[in-house]
């Protein structure tokens, strides 16, 4: 069978088994980075706050995961004294929940696009009976939205296992979206392959029992995946499926 054929080349022709197909959301499934810093610098507007977050400067801080840490890690680095800090990093709850709030504004806005090869590997994937399973750092509030937007109603209801930060007590890279996200589908490591866009989600996918990992790489994830190569084999996204 041809789709079969194909979503056996995009897990690399492993001779085990293979039970699912794990995706990181943000970066991986859409790109969504520029959304993302669009409602981190309406969130600090609304908050009263003199901040704004060029395309360069966010790419500098996608190395850390979760919105709150990259509010704080920047935070850390302004030229302000320790007490001014002190102040600022009580505001990040409520900067976040109004972050959150405006990125579920826009990417329920029809703005955001499936990157090319993943709607086929996703329906070939699904229609030789492999599980699809998603390890998202954003909030779940975030991540339904986002897949209906993208996906549509009918594609955006077979994909309902969805682990999102909010469930588990540390983020990527540490193992535990995806050790949940596992526990969930009731499946070893060794029957998945992730699918990933960064070093910190990488990480995770091998700290949770050596998933097979493909590592999108282009332009921008290039230069944010910096550090040890950490998959059992490396593949192109768009290579999996060709876009329709």
């Amino acid at each position: 069978m041809a789709a079969r054929a194909s979503v056996a080349q995009a897990a690399g022709g492993d001779a085990m088994p293979l039970k699912a197909l794990l995706f990181d959301v943000d970066g991986t499934l859409v790109d969504t980075e520029e959304l993302h810093r669009q409602a981190f610098n309406r969130a600090f507007q609304a908050c009263g706050l003199n901040w704004t977050w060029d395309r360069d400067l966010y790419a500098a801080l996608l190395v850390v995961s979760g919105g709150a840490e990259r509010i704080s890690t920047f935070i850390d680095g302004l030229d302000v004294s320790a007490a001014e800090k002190t102040l600022a990093r009580r505001l990040i709850p409520a900067i976040h929940r109004e972050k959150t709030r405006l990125y579920g504004e826009l990417s329920g806005s029809g703005a955001v696009h499936l990157r090319p090869g993943i709607r086929r590997l996703i329906d070939e994937a699904l229609h030789v009976g492999l599980q699809i399973g998603l390890a998202s750092t954003s909030a779940l509030t975030n991540v339904r939205p986002l897949l209906l937007a993208a996906f549509g109603p009918a594609t955006a209801a077979k994909l309902q296992v969805v682990i999102s930060a909010n469930l588990v007590q540390r983020k990527k890279p540490a193992p535990d979206l995806y050790e949940l996200l596992l526990n969930t589908l009731g499946l070893s490591a060794r029957a998945c392959v992730a699918f990933e866009d960064s070093a910190n989600g990488l990480l995770s996918a091998k700290a949770a029992g050596y998933i097979r990992s493909l590592h999108r790489h282009n332009g921008r994830a290039n230069r944010l995946s910096r550090g040890p190569t950490c998959c059992s084999r490396r593949s192109v996204i768009p290579k999996a499926g060709r876009a329709r």
